[in-house]
């Protein structure tokens, strides 16, 4: 009995290493709400064959191997569709713009004040009025500058991000304008973002 649990703990624990390793996850920080989700069944899966001694090893391979193939399909679909990634990650949303906390779109989220405070204060800041700008990100983390200088992400991928235009009292036109004063089309933007009165374009032909 103990021989057959440390040999599937031994194959379990060799196979799920493989697994996040094609899943391409580094740390627990960066895992979306699917990656959380697959990585709470893997755990339960191989707790269970474990547990189980009588139970055949595959009985949970099986399904965690189905699992990463879901997820990667699920990570590639996000890469191709903006709307499914908004759908299946939703956007970074900004609490703090230009010093004033955005309460009306924190009680929306059910983000209380406490939850604000104590995530500063992770990061050594004490008072609200240190803060210029602060961005919950789709991790849950809470991005935090303290002064103007921020840079406001456009164009992400050859699609444009309209919550940051909105956020920054501009229009799609003057996305657009930006793109016609570069000769560019809005396919060929990989990533641009708006920082000190400029526009940094990164062309999509500049990283292949």
């Amino acid at each position: 009995m103990y021989i057959s649990i440390i040999v599937k703990t031994f194959i379990l624990y060799f196979f799920i290493v493989l697994c996040y390793r094609i899943m391409g996850k580094k740390e627990v920080g960066q895992l979306s709400i699917i990656d959380l989700i697959v990585s709470i069944l893997i755990a339960e899966l191989a707790a269970m064959s474990i547990e189980e001694v009588e139970r055949s090893i595959l009985i949970s391979i099986i399904p965690i191997a189905l699992l990463v193939i879901i997820q990667v399909s699920l990570s590639l679909l996000t890469l191709k569709s903006d709307a499914f990634r908004k759908f299946i990650d939703g956007n970074p949303q900004v609490l703090i713009n230009k010093g004033k906390v955005n309460f009306k779109k924190m009680q929306k989220m059910r983000y209380s004040l406490d939850d604000l405070i104590s995530q500063l204060r992770e990061q050594g800041i004490k008072n609200l009025e240190e803060v210029k700008y602060a961005i919950l990100e789709n991790n849950g983390k809470l991005s935090v500058f303290s002064d103007t200088i921020y840079p406001m992400p456009i164009i992400l991928d050859g699609v444009i991000d309209v919550d940051t235009v909105k956020n920054m009292h501009k229009d799609i036109d003057w996305v657009y304008g930006i793109l016609k004063k570069n000769n560019l089309q809005l396919n060929e933007v990989f990533y641009a973002f708006y920082t000190k009165d400029k526009t940094y374009i990164i062309k999509k032909k500049e990283i292949n």
